[in-house]
């Protein structure tokens, strides 16, 4: 007999699918399900390959601790058909052609034979499976395994002899639903480390952050604003007091109840926390002078950094390999610590023990984001520029040279390119524009870049992810990947992805970009402070989430468009000063033709989730309806969502909106990026038929901000 695929269905676990010949007996998945892929595939995409255990030792991970179990991978493997090379003659039964099965030596150790899905495959591809063998040996060790696998629950067998099979056999839409469903786990729980905690204390998890050489440190806040860190502790940058390391949690005194706004670290790693309260804490490595306390020598508890920041509101931070940089809500940017290569803007390469203001060229500008590399300074003022400083050996800094830049330069490359934000990789730079479009420069040699080659930008290059708008971009300083998602909710991928250069963007199966660097990246690091969601009770607000349009609790139907809206009467009255005008107890279905049924579900979905799910497209109704019904806050969120479709065809429409609806936020927002794109704005149809007085008042208000200056 060939080989067994067996489907196994305990009664408490709803998934869990082993292929018999791909594991030995004593690698049992607990509640997982195991995808079995060819030994070139696993080779190709990881080093982390499954460690021997003693015969009687038990699993205690299950598969999805391994990245190459990701749901990307996954589907490559499953697009990889494991085929001879073109023109090799089939493999005989029992030859070494089989995956795994060649002969063996005595006393060398062997990797688990991982043949390929054979269901997956064309008919016609060429592949046939291994021919069963008449070996002794082998028949004892197959009735010894299917002994082991008698009796656990529900188990359907395909049996498969000597023949190609069949594509039919087995459904892979089914399988492939199974193992995406299986993979669905605990947001911090895609990182190693959080092994190292028990369920109960990953239910109460609500901010984290991984870091460290090899993402083995890691400090969270629970949903009681408590602080605990666990790791090996190099240079004491879990601010225990110690530099011991530790595997059970450890409460941070000193930072509980302070409310963590933002938080960055280093390679030494350090640590710099920001407040709620704009307060800036720092702790760890310390050689260079990176904790900004004016001393070399490393901080083994969080301590606050005053020097030059007193009275002013921190709002984000970011780290270097060796240096320090903070924005105050002000716009000023404040950098201390390693200037080798000029990294903190000071025009010198002397280290800077304190926080000093960045100036030069920034001295009259208003800082929106900030970002570093490994030795080098980013910033994008509020008119889009972007300024860059520091070390540019791989032309990171995107002026078309290799040469360090000690002081902020403007890249002029960029001119007339709107930048809303900027993230820096180790040795490469991205950017997103204000169209959700995405530049990229620097370092290549993974591909990080996105063009498609491993040649090295100094200009910023233009990166293809698709039609959709990006609207999130992420990169790490200690690490060689990139990622982006786009408005309509996909995640890309590209760079160094578990040993793999990947150098065009790679869409995935992720739901956020931080699950990439969790699954892919090199380290496994956090490129971001991490936000979790509860989900192991429903809170009021998720509880009146989970009720909206549902007819069984329902006491109201709203038809639109033909179509129901079930709600309910009195959360209505409580959330909104229109319906407790107009609603009476005897009402069971009311109609509505004022607005399109997906401006009105999102409004009735608003009320009980105080969010607003709608494209942007469709938020100028939803706009239009706050205003009728008075409703500020819908007001505000409607603003936000139609920024982010913003773009110089309809940005004279969403003006006119604006306007129209006295939404003044909106009405700035789109003024400046008419005047940021007033060459392009003005050539289209929307400017041509723009209202008189509306053109009148534009003309009047550009003119008085010098957009007609020669």
């Amino acid at each position: 007999m060939l080989g067994v695929l067996i489907i196994t269905i305990p009664e408490h676990v709803s998934h869990y699918v082993t292929l018999s010949t791909a594991l030995r007996p004593r690698q049992q998945l607990e509640e997982r399900c195991f995808c079995a892929l060819s030994l070139s595939a696993v080779l190709a995409s990881s080093t982390q390959l499954f460690p021997r255990r003693p015969h009687h030792q038990k699993r205690c991970a299950s598969e999805k601790r391994w990245g190459v179990f990701s749901q990307p991978l996954l589907a490559s493997a499953r697009r990889q058909p494991h085929s001879q090379p073109r023109g090799a003659a089939p493999a005989k039964p029992g030859s070494a052609a089989r995956s795994g099965c060649g002969r063996r030596i005595p006393g060398r150790r062997y990797l688990p034979s991982l043949p390929l899905l054979a269901a997956e495959e064309a008919p016609d591809s060429g592949c046939t499976l291994p021919s069963p063998t008449a070996g002794r040996r082998r028949r004892r060790r197959k009735r010894r395994r299917s002994r082991r696998l008698r009796g656990r629950g529900t188990q359907a067998q395909i049996h498969m002899e000597d023949e190609t099979l069949p594509a039919q056999e087995v459904s892979a839409k089914v399988l492939e639903a199974t193992l995406l469903s299986a993979l669905k786990m605990l947001d911090v729980g895609k990182w190693p480390i959080f092994s190292l905690c028990s369920q109960e204390e990953l239910k109460l998890i609500r901010q984290a952050c991984v870091f460290g050489s090899a993402g083995n440190e890691v400090l969270y806040a629970t949903e009681n604003d408590e602080v605990f860190v666990l790791g090996v502790n190099c240079s004491g940058c879990l601010g225990t007091g110690d530099i011991q390391s530790t595997i059970e949690p450890k409460r941070l005194d000193s930072l509980c109840g302070k409310k963590i706004a933002c938080l960055s670290y280093g390679s030494g790693p350090h640590v710099v926390l920001a407040t709620e309260e704009g307060e800036v804490y720092t702790w760890g490595h310390n050689a260079y002078s990176q904790l900004g306390n004016g001393t070399t020598n490393h901080g083994l508890v969080p301590c606050q950094v005053s020097t030059n920041l007193v009275n002013k509101k921190v709002v984000e931070v970011a780290c270097g390999s060796h240096h320090s940089m903070v924005l105050t809500s002000d716009g000023e940017v404040y950098t201390w610590g390693y200037n080798n290569s000029g990294q903190v803007g000071s025009g010198s390469t002397a280290n800077q023990p304190i926080p000093r203001r960045v100036t030069s060229c920034l001295q009259n500008k208003i800082v929106v984001n900030i970002a570093c590399g490994q030795m080098c300074s980013m910033a994008v003022v509020e008119n889009g520029e972007v300024y860059v400083w520091g070390y540019n050996g791989n032309g990171q800094l995107g002026l078309g040279s290799s040469g360090n830049q000690p002081t902020p330069c403007r890249i002029a490359a960029l001119q007339g390119i709107r930048v809303q934000r900027v993230a820096c990789g180790c040795a490469h730079t991205l950017v997103l524009t204000d169209e959700g479009q995405i530049y990229a420069w620097g370092a290549n040699s993974y591909g990080q870049l996105g063009t498609g080659n491993k040649s090295n930008q100094s200009y910023p290059t233009t990166v293809i992810v698709d039609k959709d708008r990006v609207i999130e971009i992420a990169a790490c300083h200690s690490a060689h990947t990139s990622a982006a998602k786009t408005q309509s909710g996909q995640v890309y991928m590209w760079g160094q992805c578990r040993g793999q250069s990947v150098v065009l963007p790679h869409l995935t199966h992720f739901a956020c970009t931080d699950d990439v660097f969790a699954c892919f990246a090199t380290p496994a690091v956090m490129w971001r402070l991490l936000s979790v969601e509860p989900d192991d009770h429903l809170t009021v607000a998720q509880s009146l989430k989970k009720e909206f349009d549902n007819p069984e609790t329902a006491d109201l139907k709203f038809l639109v468009d033909g179509k129901y809206i079930h709600v309910h009467k009195v959360l209505l009255k409580i959330r909104c000063e229109h319906f407790r005008s107009i609603l009476n107890n005897d009402d069971e279905i009311i109609e509505m033709s004022e607005f399109s049924y997906p401006v009105y579900r999102a409004f009735l979905e608003y009320l009980y989730t105080d969010s607003i799910r709608l494209p942007p497209e469709d938020a100028i109704g939803l706009l239009d309806l706050a205003t009728l019904y008075r409703e500020n806050r819908l007001k505000k969120l409607c603003q936000q969502t139609i920024k982010q479709g913003i773009c110089e065809e309809n940005a004279i429409a969403l003006l006119s909106a604006a306007v129209k609806y006295e939404a003044q936020d909106l009405e700035e927002f789109c003024f400046r990026f008419c005047i940021n794109h007033l060459t392009v704005v003005t050539q289209t149809q929307g400017f041509a038929e723009m209202d008189h007085d509306l053109l009148k008042n534009f003309i009047s208000k550009a003119s008085r901000v010098g957009a007609f200056r020669n």
